[in-house]
């Protein structure tokens, strides 16, 4: 069975002064996941937060934690940030000494693993682990700042991946993250893409308006892809 659509808002683009009140708008939109990105100021030049915020959220959300880790070694973690309550834990193939181990890790503190890619990291390097994780992350930029324009190329990228997954793992979700809007998420979809990573996209403006709109989009697109096949 082929994965449905998923929009997976980036809190990194909310209000942090009220993030209580920012997760309950996601959840009475209707938005099934919540991204969470872990920086460490190293592995990409920007520190957010940490274990204690998931922590503290996790009460205020029933919603699928998202957890993006963009740290060095996240093996370290992993257990601490599963135990805060994350529900799918993605860790970036580039920061990884051990890649398999850290999925195992992963899967071994009870979330879902996932793998994240560069915009210059060629896709193949996922392909041996497709069998041992439920999703790949794909950025269209390159990590550690909001509000950045989607690199085209990685387009491409989407779609050789989603015609390895049809022949391999059609279940497989891929993600994408990165200067993702209303005006472009059909390309993305249409690439093969069906969880979407918004930010701005999200929460500015009416976060409810926005999160309809790109279920609608989403819906749609995935609808007739299934009808196609």
């Amino acid at each position: 069975m082929k994965p449905k659509f998923i929009l997976s808002p980036s809190i990194l683009a909310s209000d942090f002064s009220c993030l209580g009140a920012e997760l309950k708008k996601l959840d009475e939109a209707g938005a099934e996941y919540v991204h969470i990105d872990v920086m460490d100021g190293e592995f990409v030049p920007n520190i957010s937060i940490g274990i204690p915020v998931v922590r503290s959220i996790r009460k205020c959300s029933d919603r699928f934690f998202d957890v993006h880790l963009m740290v060095n070694e996240p093996v370290r973690y992993v257990k601490r940030f599963a135990e805060a309550g994350a529900d799918g834990i993605t860790v970036h193939a580039e920061a990884c000494s051990n890649l398999a181990d850290t999925i195992a890790q992963i899967k071994e503190a009870g979330a879902k693993a996932a793998i994240s890619i560069n915009p210059d990291t060629p896709v193949e390097v996922v392909y041996p682990y497709i069998e041992d994780i439920y999703m790949v992350l794909l950025m269209s930029v390159y990590p550690g700042y909001g509000g950045q324009t989607l690199i085209e190329s990685t387009l491409d990228k989407a779609k050789k991946l989603r015609e390895y997954a049809d022949s391999h793992k059609p279940e497989l979700y891929i993600e994408m993250d990165g200067g993702i809007k209303l005006s472009n998420v059909s390309d993305v979809i249409e690439a093969g893409v069906n969880v979407i990573v918004a930010g701005t996209g999200v929460f500015k403006g009416d976060v409810a308006a926005n999160v309809k709109e790109f279920y609608s989009i989403g819906n749609e697109i995935m609808d007739g892809c299934s009808s196609d096949n």
